[in-house]
This record gives C-alpha cells, sequence and structure tokens, in this order.
C-alpha cells in the first residue's frame, strides 16, 4: 500500500514539475521578449524608459532565475524520491522470491520426507517377513538334519541282509537327495535374504542421511526466513522513510505552487507594463525608421553630388589642364557661349556668341559625345600597324601570284599527262580488242566476241564490257554461260592482253581445267604461237598440255614418306627415243 501511495506521490511531483517547466519556459519567453524590445529601442528611448525596461529585464531574469532553481530541486526531490521507491520495490521482489524459494524448497523438504517414512516402513515390513522365512528355514533345516541323522544312523545299526530291500534303500536314496535339495534352496534363500538385509541397510542409512540433510536444510531454512524477516522490516523502516520524503516533497511543492501563483500575477502586471511599453516602442521605431530612413536619402543625394563634383574636377583637370577655378571663370554660365555652324561648302565656321542655357549646351554636349564615340580611340600605332599589314599584303600577293602559276604548270602537266595516259590507253585498247576478236574467233569457231567501252567520250573514267557470244547461242552476258565458256572466255581475254603487249614469259595456274578436249585442243594451238616468243609457266594436270611442254617439273613422294621434286626434259627423250 505504502508503495502504490509512493507511486500516487511520484506522479504528482512529475505533474506539478511539468508545471513548473511551464512557467519556466514562459519566464524565459519573456525575458527574450524584453531583451528583444530593450535592443529595438536602445537607440531612441530616453533614460527614465531606459531605466524602467532594465527594472522589469533585472525583474524577470531574477524571477526565471528562482523558477529555474526551485524547478532544479523539485527534479532533484523527485529524482531521490524515484531512486528510494525503486529501491524499496527490488528489495520487496526480492523478499517475495526468497520466501517463494523457501516455501518451494520446504514442501519438496516435506514430500521427501514423507516418502523416506514410507521406504523405511516397507524396508522394515520386508525386514520382519524375512526374518520370519529364515526363521522358517532354520527351523526345516534343523528337523532335515535331524531326519538325515537318524536315517543314517538306522542304515548303519542294521546289516544288510543278503537280499536287501533295495525298494527301501531307493527311497532312502530319495529322501537323501529331497534333503540334500532343500538344503541348498534353503542356503540360496538365506544367501539371497541376507544381501537383500545388507541392501535394506544400505538404504536405510542412506535415507537416514537424507533425513538428517534435510532436517539441516530446514533448520538453515528457518534462520533464512529469519534473515528475510530483518530484510522486510528493513525495507519497511526505508518505506516509511520515503513516505516521509514524499510529504516533505509535497509540502514543497505546495510552497512551490504559491510561489507560482505570485510569479504569475507579478507576470500579468509585468505583461501590461510591457504591452505599454511595446506600444510606446513601435511608434517610437516608426518615427525613427522615417527620421532615419530621410536622413539616409539625403546623405546618399550629398554624397552623390560631390562624387559628380569631384569627378568633373579630376576629369577637367585631366583632360583640359585647368583648374575648377579658371574653368569657372572662363566658361561659366555667366559667359556667353560660342556657336559653330556649317556653311554651304561644309566648311565649320564660327557663329555669334549666344547666352548660356544650359538645356541646349546639354544637348550640343550629347551630340558631340556620340560623334566622338563614332570616331573611336587615337591609336598612336596605327601607322606602324599600317606598314606592317601593307608589308603582309604585298608578301601575301607575291605567295597567291606564286601559286596561280604553279597551279597553271601543274594543270598543263596533267593536262599533259591525261592526252598521254588517253593515248597509250586508246592504243592498248584497239590492240588489245582487235586480239580479242581474233582469239575468241579462234577459241569459239563462227562465236562473236568483242570490247566495248562504256564512255567512248572520256577514256580516263570509261570501264570496259566484254560481248561474248557462243556460236548457236544469243546470250552476251557472262553470266549466263557455262563455266568452261566463262573460263574460255576469260583466257581468251588474258591471251588478247599478252598479245596486244608482249612479255617475255608468263606464269598460269590451271586456266584450262574447266575445259573439254575440243576447247583444249583450240587453246593449245593457241600455246604454241605463245611460245615462239616468250615462255610459258603452266601449272597443269591435263594429260594434253603435259605432252606440248618441252620440260616438266613435279613433286612426288618416296616411300619413306619424303616429298622429293623431279623434273624432265621432253625434247631430250624425244631426241633419245
Amino acid at each position: 500500500a505504502k508503495l502504490n501511495s509512493a507511486e500516487n506521490d511520484l506522479r504528482e511531483l512529475q505533474n506539478k514539475l511539468q508545471a513548473a517547466e511551464k512557467l519556466r519556459a514562459g519566464s524565459l519567453g519573456r525575458l527574450a521578449a524584453i531583451q528583444e524590445i530593450q535592443e529595438l529601442v536602445r537607440s531612441v528611448l530616453n533614460d527614465d524608459l531606459r531605466q524602467q525596461i532594465s527594472k522589469l529585464y533585472q525583474v524577470a531574469q531574477t524571477e526565471a532565475t528562482t523558477c529555474a532553481a526551485e524547478c532544479d530541486r523539485i527534479k532533484f526531490e523527485i529524482n531521490t524520491a524515484t531512486d528510494v521507491r525503486n529501491n524499496l520495490e527490488q528489495s520487496y521482489q526480492e523478499v517475495l522470491a526468497r520466501i517463494n524459494e523457501s516455501d518451494a524448497a520446504m514442501s519438496g523438504f516435506a514430500e521427501q520426507i514423507a516418502i523416506s517414512g514410507q521406504n523405511v516402513k516397507s524396508a522394515q515390513g520386508e525386514l520382519d517377513r524375512l526374518a520370519n522365512a529364515i526363521e522358517q528355514a532354520t527351523s526345516q533345516r534343523t528337523v532335515d538334519d535331524r531326519d538325515l541323522a537318524a536315517a543314517i544312523a538306522q542304515f548303519q545299526s542294521h546289516q544288510v541282509p543278503t537280499n536287501p530291500d533295495l525298494t527301501k534303500l531307493e527311497d532312502l536314496r530319495l529322501q537323501v537327495s529331497s534333503a540334500r535339495s532343500k538344503e541348498v534352496d534353503a542356503r540360496l534363500n538365506l544367501r539371497t535374504i541376507e544381501e537383500r538385509i545388507t541392501a535394506l541397510n544400505t538404504r536405510i542409512n542412506s535415507l537416514l542421511e537424507a533425513a538428517k540433510t534435510e532436517r539441516a536444510a530446514m533448520s538453515n531454512s528457518v534462520t533464512r526466513r529469519q534473515q528475510r524477516a530483518v530484510a522486510a522490516h528493513i525495507a519497511q523502516a526505508a518505506a516509511d522513510t520515503a513516505y516521509e520524503a514524499l510529504i516533505q516533497i509535497e509540502a514543497s511543492i505546495a510552497k512551490a505552487a504559491n510561489e507560482r501563483e505570485r510569479l504569475e500575477k507579478n507576470r500579468s502586471d509585468r505583461d501590461s507594463e510591457t504591452l505599454s511599453i511595446r506600444v510606446t516602442s513601435r511608434d517610437l521605431s516608426a518615427e525613427l525608421e522615417k527620421l532615419t530612413s530621410s536622413v539616409h536619402k539625403d546623405e546618399l543625394a550629398r554624397a552623390e553630388h560631390r562624387m559628380r563634383i569631384e569627378q568633373l574636377e579630376q576629369k577637367a583637370m585631366e583632360e583640359l589642364g585647368v583648374d575648377v577655378t579658371t574653368l569657372l571663370n572662363e566658361y561659366g554660365p555667366q559667359n556667353d557661349v560660342p556657336t559653330i555652324y556649317e556653311n554651304e561648302q561644309g566648311e565649320f565656321v564660327p557663329g555669334d556668341l549666344v547666352p548660356y542655357r544650359r538645356d541646349l549646351q546639354e544637348k550640343r554636349l550629347a551630340q558631340a559625345e556620340k560623334s566622338l564615340v563614332m570616331l573611336g580611340k587615337i591609336n598612336p600605332l596605327a601607322l606602324e600597324e599600317y606598314s606592317a599589314l601593307e608589308e603582309r599584303l604585298r608578301y601575301l600577293a607575291e605567295q597567291l601570284e606564286d601559286l596561280k602559276k604553279t597551279k597553271k604548270d601543274l594543270l598543263e602537266i596533267i593536262k599533259e599527262v591525261d592526252e598521254k595516259v588517253e593515248q597509250i590507253f586508246k592504243e592498248a585498247y584497239e590492240d588489245t580488242a582487235r586480239e580479242f576478236e581474233q582469239i575468241f574467233a579462234r577459241l569459239f569457231p563462227g562465236g562473236d566476241g568483242r570490247l566495248i567501252l562504256t564512255n567512248p567520250g572520256d577514256l580516263l573514267t570509261s570501264g570496259v564490257d566484254v560481248e561474248a557470244r557462243p556460236p548457236g547461242k544469243r546470250i552476251k552476258r557472262l553470266s549466263l554461260l557455262s563455266g568452261g565458256e566463262r573460263s574460255l572466255v576469260a583466257v581468251a581475254m588474258l591471251i588478247a592482253i599478252f598479245k596486244a603487249r608482249p612479255s617475255p614469259f608468263y606464269i598460269m595456274d590451271e586456266v584450262e581445267a574447266a575445259l573439254d578436249d575440243a576447247n583444249l585442243g583450240r587453246l593449245l594451238g593457241v600455246f604454241e604461237e605463245l611460245r615462239e616468243n616468250s615462255q610459258l609457266i603452266i601449272i597443269t594436270h591435263q594429260k594434253r598440255t603435259m605432252e606440248i611442254a618441252d620440260a616438266l617439273y613435279g613433286v612426288t613422294m618416296r616411300g619413306d614418306g619424303v616429298s622429293e621434286v623431279i623434273s624432265q626434259r621432253l625434247k631430250e627423250v624425244d631426241a633419245l627415243a
């Protein structure tokens, strides 16, 4: 119950602390507002008003300091009470947990003691039963020993007849065997009973030790319970102390509330005074702003006029070389102004003197400045730059003349080269076309083939078309010919070039591979004509081509896999044959 009461008191303290914080924030806000007002009106207020504002500021600052100290003190008391409450609650929880642990341990000990008592009772009953069994077994053994001794004595005291009674002897033997078996069983039972007695004694001793341990634990539990009771008493005393502290805190809070009411009342009075001061300060600030703006504008205008006058004085000194006094005496507004006008010949001549008028003179000045700007600035290096540019122009003109002359010479050379190329091309074309017609007629008996220029008017850019019409066909395009015909037309073109422009030797690679025997025979005839004036080197697989050769060269592979070059001159073979 005291813990709950302490919690309620702490909540009330926290609420009061929040209210005190709000009051402190309000005081600080008022202090900031007063500082702002003081900064705004410091330059325009009189001494009395400044003293009033200073007093208000000091009072507000004192109130804010007092509120801050009171809030800090209340916050410290709340923190202290909170720590005490947390410690009490922690101690209470620890004591409660220990009591619960002790109760659980006592319940376990009681249950174990009850179980041990039952085990002792059952062991005692078993011990009694075993003692009875041992006693019965001992009695039975005594009886059996006695019967056995009597039987042995009877057997020894009587003489054995000549014809003994085997039936009695067998009965005796059976009795002896039965007695021995009973003896063995009795001994086994006795051993078993002794072992069980030993185990029970051991169990009893362990149970006694456990009971002793439980008694010691119970004694320790009682001691701990007493200690917990002492701790609970101490915790109760601490709770009472905390409660008293809370009462004191509540009294402090009540005092703080009274102080807050007093501060609130003072704040209302200060707010009224502050509002009045703000109104006065606002009016004075507006008036001051107007006066300041007017003074600032006048100062700017005077500064601009002074600057303009200084610039004009400096300009007169730099450009005209006269001071202000001389300039005013000679060219001031009290003097007449000379005029200039343009006559019929376009010359400017002086006119009559006229009285000074500022607007007319400003207009004349603007026109003169405009004309001066159009003339541009004077360049003292203009003559030197003109001489350099003139020299540069003369040099470039000479270079341009040389280039024109060189261009003319090059064009004449190009014309001569073009004429020479056209002449050589025309001669080569005419010779090749003539030879192509002859060779084509030989390779294609009855056919027609010729070369045609695509642009006869311009031999340098003209192309050459090949028209071929084998005998019995009307087609002229090479793409429509068979493979052998295309090969033969190509060979005809090559041979025509060879004949038009002969060479010391020719190399041909399987040019007759796609030809049949008839066409091959005609081609070989042409080869015979070519080799009269030139040397032919032909790569071929045709036997008929090899037959007309003067020498054969080939590559073969020997049995060991090594390539070997072989040669044979057929003319020598024919001579030997």
